[in-house]
């Protein structure tokens, strides 16, 4: 029936992009769009936007396109989201937003993701920018970390009239935006530094290759740096490995690493600096977007690529969409599979990886159910290289530098869930900091209930 199939988006050929770094998706046309907008059912009880974790008010921006005012359009998103081209490339709007669209039911549900990311583009390619009403206050509030956290705590702040200083340890802001997801996810050039303008233009104020804990600490920052608050979104950027045998070898990496040095330090480029053993026959061991990235990746550079994850498909933490790109481009899935031992040479280069094969036993506590090992069933493969994404954990330097900070055993910072406040007055925190590794837009609704939890303590003490 017509309306009920959402208009498909533009992509890449998959033997194509394969072999370039070149965004996959293409985005919508504005006749595309506006069809894709003219599918909302216009509910008069809308559940998509309980569904977003930063509240975009989702039926007036798609009312807005089917206007055909793409610029008010805009300006309804960024009330809401500092980072709209960013959420409309990599948010898992298939779980939230679009997971509550009633056209879904007996149908596709509108493509909000894809909706908003044309919005955002459009107002990057007619220079429009976020909109200040504001009056200033002369508060300063101090946000450690550039990426999703850090970047719409800022944005928020700034919006309320706050003096915003963004510190950043890389040499380039934008977190985890810049140095984990490729380019072929979200170019850096054009969408992620736009972004980052766009919360500048608010008046945030950022300083790069400052270390918070080393290169000045919280306490430093409130007691003689004359800020009146702490936002901490400094992320998890410590990678987990699995204890096995062989883990210290040369040619296995952190997938972090893999794709810092890839993203931020374009070592896939001829002429790079800093180049990389990519490899020509890689395993990536685990089974979610880091891992997608991390493999695809690895593709790029012309290795023949694995994903190892002991679980099955329907267990696969990635998004659907992820695991279906990787799949068309050529990435090979050994699901089922656990490693057991890196295999090393003489040299001390990994040469391969001794597995065992698993099947699914009853579920735990969780409801997840257990992989178990099947007896007899191991096997090698053949590799050069060995990618490990099992997830990353904060760096405990901020903890161990702060007075009063407290942490849980993994490290992550202990927060009120709906206001971001720590066990230390005037310092919030949000993110995959408190959180572990997890997904941009969740670290950005982290990000703003801290804002909002900050500009109340402030006005409420009348600092």
């Amino acid at each position: 029936m017509e309306g009920l199939k959402r208009v498909p988006v533009r992509e890449q050929n998959a033997s194509e992009r394969a072999h370039n770094f070149d965004e996959v998706c293409l985005g919508y046309s504005f006749e595309e769009a506006k069809a894709e907008a003219d599918r909302c059912l216009k509910c008069k009880n809308p559940k998509c936007q309980t569904g977003c974790p930063v509240n975009i008010d989702i039926p007036r921006f798609i009312e807005k396109i089917c206007e055909g005012n793409v610029e008010e359009a805009y300006h309804v998103i960024s009330e809401f989201s500092a980072l709209p081209a960013v959420c409309g490339r990599v948010c898992p709007q298939e779980s939230q937003c679009e997971a509550k669209c009633i056209r879904g039911i007996k149908g596709d549900a509108i493509s909000i993701g894809k909706l908003e990311r044309f919005v955002a583009d459009y107002a990057r390619e007619h220079a429009l920018r976020p909109v200040v009403r504001s009056e200033k206050k002369n508060q300063k509030v101090a946000v450690i970390g550039s990426g999703p956290a850090g970047l719409t705590c800022a944005g928020d702040l700034a919006k309320n009239g706050y003096d915003v200083t963004i510190f950043e340890a890389l040499h380039e802001p934008g977190g985890v935006l810049v140095y984990g997801i490729p380019e072929f996810r979200l170019p850096k050039d054009t969408v992620v530094r736009n972004e980052i303008e766009n919360v500048k233009a608010l008046g945030v104020k950022i300083e790069t290759n400052v270390v918070v804990g080393k290169s000045v600490t919280i306490d430093e920052l409130l007691n003689e740096e004359g800020f009146s608050a702490v936002f901490v979104g400094s992320g998890a950027g410590l990678p987990k490995f699995m204890g096995i045998p062989g883990e210290n070898a040369n040619g296995v990496f952190s997938a972090n690493e893999y794709l810092t040095r890839n993203n931020l330090m374009k070592a896939f480029t001829e002429d790079s600096d800093t180049p990389i053993a990519a490899g020509k026959k890689v395993a990536v061991v685990g089974g979610g977007n880091v891992a997608m990235d991390a493999a695809r990746t690895a593709l790029r550079l012309g290795a023949e690529v694995y994903i190892v994850y002991r679980r099955g498909e329907e267990e696969l933490p990635a998004r659907v969409e992820e695991v279906q790109h990787a799949k068309e481009e050529g990435v090979i899935f050994r699901l089922l599979t656990n490693p057991k031992e890196i295999l090393v040479d003489e040299n001390g280069w990994v040469k391969g990886m001794r597995c065992v094969k698993m099947e699914l036993g009853e579920p735990d506590a969780s409801g997840r159910r257990q992989p178990v090992e099947i007896p007899d069933s191991e096997f090698e493969l053949e590799l050069d290289t060995v990618i490990m994404s099992l997830g990353t954990s904060p760096n405990p330097l901020i903890v161990s530098t702060t007075d009063g900070l407290d942490a849980n055993k993994r490290g992550c910072i202990v927060v009120a869930e709906d206001t971001g406040k720590t066990s230390r007055e005037a310092v919030y925190a949000g993110g995959d900091a408190v959180t572990g590794a997890a997904t941009v837009i969740l670290a950005m609704g982290a990000g703003k209930a801290a804002a909002k939890g900050i500009d109340n303590y402030l006005s409420s003490k009348n600092i």
